[in-house]
């Protein structure tokens, strides 16, 4: 089920994202990679998920691209928090830095999103990848476009 099509029209963004929250926190890429939006505040959103062995690489760690989508994720709907119901957005851009290998006994990971600026037409975002002992496994900056719906 894709709870994003399940969401009232002229929501603010931080009010679809509440509203995502209460339907249970999966978009539909957290279905698939068992990840869910736990937290959001004005320019904020956090993700959380356990990393299993559906996500491994070739060479027997945690795929970057797991760690990358929850960074990018939370990017996201930390700007998303801030938009009006007439506006969207894109991601520009994301550089992920890995900082320690993920494994699926790492344990749970919380992906934190927070808006650095945002105008009318751009946001810039940050976000931390860490585990329940604030152990950074990865780190990103993100570039947003802003548009109008």
């Amino acid at each position: 089920m894709n709870l994003v099509e399940q969401l009232p029209s002229g929501l603010t963004g931080l009010e679809q994202l509440r509203k995502l929250i209460e339907m249970g926190g999966r978009p539909p890429i957290g279905e698939t990679l068992e990840f869910s939006l736990v937290e959001v505040g004005e320019g904020f959103a956090a993700f959380e998920g356990v990393p299993s062995l559906r996500v491994y690489n070739p060479i027997g760690t945690v795929h970057g691209g797991y760690a990358a989508t929850l960074l990018d994720s939370a990017c996201g709907c930390a700007a998303h928090s801030r938009l009006s119901a007439k506006q969207g957005y894109t991601t520009l851009e994301l550089k992920v830095a890995y900082h320690k290998a993920i494994t699926h006994e790492t344990g749970k990971l919380r992906a934190e999103g927070r808006v650095l600026s945002i105008g009318r037409r751009a946001a810039f975002v940050e976000a931390t990848l860490k585990d329940d002992d604030g152990k950074l496994y990865a780190s990103a900056t993100s570039t947003l476009l802003v548009i109008a719906k």
